[in-house]
């Protein structure tokens, strides 16, 4: 038998139950599922890997049995790295994201290289074999790790998941930090893109008249209107035309879990978004948009692109007649 089950906040897909069994104790029902033959256990061994999302039960229990298993940390913040220093998950590696990107462009967020990437996370130990599991430590629950887990995918590791709930919820599930830095020697991986979840500004610039794919942006309604201040020297809020606001924020719960899957399909559907079809994510970097592309692959849509240079690039290089601002 196989079912959708919740165990801390997190959807997992067909997973394989054993026989059916007597009622399971109160205090641990949430983890079974009751069927027409009576409720049932689930055989955690036969987890599909390479899903989009892992609870924190789950990885706590993978730190020490699966040693290919890579933790990152990929919190995006100008203190990130010292709030790593003192508190981060057991094994856990600290992901740069100021260090893993063009550090040559004008924009803020835009791709490596394929060589720079597999060099980078070479360095952290991680290999074509790994299972990577990102997280941060954002308030929301899940902030900046879609972006870890898109860019792996786009480099063509697809054993690649996120922490649903982030370290917000592992600390309120009573799980262990650490401050101590892991020791690890340096790997080689393998860096492929993948242009198909790749999209770059000539791609959205000739998607205003063709409409070959839905453009998603992942910004709150005020920076994607106008009205709102703008968020960084030099630009000013506003969309690309065509873009249809869903804001990354929307995915989750308030306790800081990915929402289920109908609940995001629902949010898809109120936007007029048809999963059937070609879709492309944009926001402020590239960061947010990734939350799209997230939400999108839980739904069994594995090929949601994302403009890597978002409004942060399209505000400079696109025309006036391109850049929509609702002014108050």
């Amino acid at each position: 038998m196989k079912f959708w089950i919740r165990s801390k906040g997190t959807f997992h897909k067909s997973i394989t139950f054993a026989t059916p069994m007597s009622p399971p104790p109160a205090r641990h029902k949430a983890e079974y599922k009751h069927g027409r033959a009576g409720w049932v256990a689930p055989i955690m061994e036969k987890q599909v890997f390479c899903r989009a999302l892992v609870s924190a039960s789950w990885l706590s229990g993978a730190l020490k049995s699966r040693p290919t298993l890579r933790v990152l940390d990929a919190t995006y913040d100008k203190d990130a790295g010292k709030q790593f220093s003192e508190r981060h998950i057991p094994h856990a590696r600290f992901f740069d994201l100021d260090q893993c990107k063009d550090q040559a462009s004008p924009y803020e967020m835009m791709l490596p290289s394929e060589r720079h990437f597999a060099e980078y996370v070479g360095r952290l130990g991680i290999t074509n074999n790994s299972h990577v599991v990102v997280y941060d430590t954002d308030k929301m629950g899940i902030l900046s790790a879609p972006r870890v887990w898109w860019m792996f995918r786009v480099f063509g590791h697809r054993n690649v998941s996120v922490l649903d709930g982030g370290l917000r919820n592992w600390l309120k599930q009573g799980l262990p930090v650490t401050s101590e830095n892991p020791q690890f020697g340096a790997e080689t991986f393998r860096a492929k893109l993948d242009p198909s979840l790749l999209h770059r500004f000539e791609d959205v610039r000739d998607n205003i008249s063709s409409k070959r794919f839905q453009l998603v942006d992942a910004r709150s309604p005020a920076r994607f209107r106008g009205p709102e201040p703008k968020p960084g020297e030099g630009i000013e809020p506003g969309h690309i035309p065509g873009a249809v606001n869903l804001p990354f924020s929307t995915f989750l719960t308030k306790e800081g879990y990915e929402k289920s899957p109908e609940e995001i399909r629902r949010l898809f559907q109120e936007k007029g978004l048809d999963l059937n079809k070609p879709m492309a994510a944009t926001c402020r970097r590239g960061v947010t948009a990734c939350h799209v592309a997230l939400a999108s692959f839980i739904l069994g849509k594995e090929n949601t692109a994302v403009y890597d240079g978002s409004w942060s690039e399209w505000f400079h290089r696109a025309k006036p007649e391109h850049k929509v601002f609702e002014k108050n």
